[in-house]
This record gives structure tokens, sequence and C-alpha cells, in this order.
């Protein structure tokens, strides 16, 4: 009988290894990032094509590469007006959302006037940076590709799946900030 037992206890013993690791089913290329990296390389180049091509095509107007990748022209300049508009200053504004055909999205009306402090409430990324190069009384005309504008996912109302964007911007007022000005 002990020998039973010694031979069970040695064969449990001899059982337990320590906890297999376990191996993943499948191996993680990272090709479909490198694929989407691909095509929205792409997908950008061909939106900077039209835009160029829509610059190309209005001589009426003298188009500013912005910093962040759009394209902008001066409906009304202030020439009186020295500061740019700055983070943390209370902006009231209009503007308006149009496709590259002109065709209107969101209109002055449908928008509204809008109080909006500068880097600290959402808007699409190529509008919150180009508030930024205007002064007050200022109105501009900008061209964004559609990464600039709401993206892959759009808007979930009339702007679609990446849609470049003509947004033409009127600062009404400008309230700076307190602390910082």
């Amino acid at each position: 009988m002990k020998k039973v037992i010694y031979l069970a206890l040695i064969l449990c013993f001899i059982s337990c290894d320590g906890p297999e690791p376990r191996r993943p089913i499948e191996v993680k290329t990272g090709s479909y990032i490198k694929q989407s990296i691909k095509r929205n390389k792409l997908l950008l180049a061909e939106e900077e094509a039209i835009i160029q091509r829509i610059i190309k095509k209005d001589t009426a107007h003298n188009y500013i590469s912005g910093t962040n990748g759009a394209w902008y022209f001066y409906n009304k300049k202030n020439q009186e007006q020295t500061q740019t508009i700055k983070p943390d200053d209370l902006v009231t504004m209009r503007y308006s959302l149009l496709d590259l055909n002109n065709d209107t999205i969101y209109g002055f009306n449908e928008i509204g006037t809008i109080q909006y402090k500068v880097d600290k409430q959402e808007l699409f990324l190529g509008l919150r940076t180009s508030v930024k190069l205007l002064k007050k009384n200022e109105t501009a005309t900008f061209l964004f590709p559609s990464s600039l504008g709401y993206g892959y996912h759009g808007d979930d109302n009339k702007i679609g799946t990446n849609i470049p964007l003509k947004a033409v911007v009127s600062i009404l007022k400008v309230e700076k900030d307190s602390i910082l000005n």
C-alpha cells in the first residue's frame, strides 16, 4: 500500500510541469495598418490634387497655404487689426460648409452664430486651426482635405466618408482672455 502511495506521489510530481504558455493562433504582421496608411496617403494626394486644380482655375483669388495643410483666401481682410486669435480667446463667429463643387452642406443660417472658446471646445480639426489665422471682422474661405474635415467617419448626418470641405468663416467678435493677455 505504501508503494502505491509513493508511486502516486512520484507520478503527481513528475506530471506537474509549469504552465505552458499559450501561443497566438495567427501572427499579426501589421500589414493591415500598413495598407491603411498607404490608402490614406493616396487619398490625401488625390484630394490635394483636386484642391490644386480648384486653386489653379480660380484666378480671382490669391490663395494662401495654411500651416495645417489647408488653403485659404480672404473674402474680407481687416487691415487695422494686428492681433490674431489666440488659445483661450472667446470668439463669436459664423461659418458655412460646402463641398468642393460649391454645393452647400450646412449654410450660415443652419449653423447660426456660435461662440467658441479657442482650443477648449470641439470643432473639426481644420476649423480649429483656421480660426487662429483670422482676426476680428475678417472673412475667409478655406479648402480642407477630408483629413482636416470630418475624415473617414463623417458627421453622421450630411457629411459622408472622406469628403473634402470648403468652409467660409466670418469672425464677428473676439474677447481676449484677460489672464493671458
